[in-house]
């Protein structure tokens, strides 16, 4: 919205500086960040006020996670709703890839609040079926990569670009829109499964959507994507506006979510953070990138398969419990150590991805 200031530049006042995506990459940080100090205790009172128990507590769940009863959930409305107010003020509105990233979050996030608040109502960790979930999910996700497929150009319409292998494209055809539909999917209910302990996710995803968003901006811009040779996406430097205001957000959601957590995020945030980082990927064109990225995300998400194929075929259990992070915790180790050094690994691995935008 401010952008539409620079109608008002004549090229050398305070009005062109609205020209620039870095400056207000910064001020949605800002933006974001101000609205989760501002907002983030109200929302926890009222929260707390309306769901009374709080969210339920899984009985087959590690022992330590019972003193956890009675914590507010759908701490990801704080989240979402930083990033948007950020994003829509920042960001330039006549940008379709804005409004892919902000359709995917918003539908995610709905989807979300409808599992959380059936889980708090009715005091069950089920909440919404998980095949109503994903066949939502799928839709959202079907609109959002067909939408990207039109805004490429010509030379990426339903085209998989290869890390490291320069000018290398795969013609899907068609067939990228489910593989499409699968990442965004993949990546929103990986995050969900992450979503275990206080400040496990939030952080490996603002680290995943921070990498992703200079990738963004990388590829974006005609100078930058022929220096490194990567495939160049224009008007995809729009989406580190959203990227900032995720950030922003985050951080402020930490804040209150840090050990021990005053507000869980619940699936209201990490379905729809999870979707927006999809989402991202598959706008970019760097899908696989994302597996490195968020590759703690994807750990978790196999740990789940595996235990569940593995005790469907033998009867036993490959992990002590999963995802992952709680067969640590059932091996003993404390939360923060757990959190923290998935932290450490998600900073590593967000740093091989960007490796990969210079090795050619």
């Amino acid at each position: 919205m401010l952008y539409w200031l620079t109608a008002l530049s004549d090229g050398g006042d305070l009005f062109n500086l609205f020209r620039y995506i870095t400056f207000r990459a910064g001020g949605a940080f800002m933006t974001a960040l101000i609205f989760g100090f501002l907002f983030g205790r109200p929302l926890i009172n009222v929260l707390r006020r309306r769901q009374g128990k709080g969210q339920p507590i899984r009985t087959d769940g590690p022992e330590g996670h019972f003193v956890k009863a009675g914590t507010p959930t759908m701490g990801g409305l704080l989240i979402v709703g930083a990033l948007l107010t950020s994003t829509l003020l920042w960001a330039r509105l006549d940008n379709g890839y804005v409004w892919i990233v902000l359709f995917v979050t918003m539908g995610f996030g709905l989807i979300g609040f409808a599992d959380d608040y059936a889980k708090v109502s009715k005091q069950n960790v089920k909440g919404v079926p998980g095949k109503v979930r994903i066949a939502l999910g799928l839709l959202i996700a079907l609109v959002a990569s067909y939408w990207a497929a039109t805004l490429h150009p010509v030379e990426l319409e339903y085209r998989l670009a290869l890390p490291v292998f320069k000018n290398v494209l795969w013609n899907m055809g068609w067939l990228f829109l489910p593989f499409a539909m699968f990442v965004i999917v993949g990546a929103a209910n990986a995050v969900n499964l992450t979503d275990g302990l206080d400040g496990l996710a939030i952080m490996p995803v603002m680290i995943a959507s921070g990498a992703l968003g200079v990738i963004a901006y990388t590829v974006g811009r005609v100078d930058f994507s022929e220096y490194l040779e990567v495939h160049y996406v224009p008007g995809t430097g729009e989406i580190l506006i959203f990227v900032a205001g995720l950030i922003g957000g985050g951080l402020g959601f930490l804040w209150y979510n840090a050990p021990p957590a005053a507000v869980f995020m619940g699936d209201t945030g990490s379905l729809a953070l999870g979707g927006a980082i999809g989402a991202i990927a598959v706008a970019t064109k760097h899908e696989i990138v994302l597996g490195i990225v968020g590759g703690i995300f994807v750990v978790e998400a196999l740990s789940v398969i595996i235990q569940v194929l593995y005790f469907k075929r033998t009867g036993k259990r490959v992990f002590l419990m999963a995802p992952i992070h709680h067969h640590y915790e059932k091996k003993g180790w404390a939360e923060p150590t757990i959190v923290i050094r998935f932290w450490i690994i998600s900073l590593i691995l967000a740093l091989i991805g960007l490796a990969t935008l210079k090795l050619r």
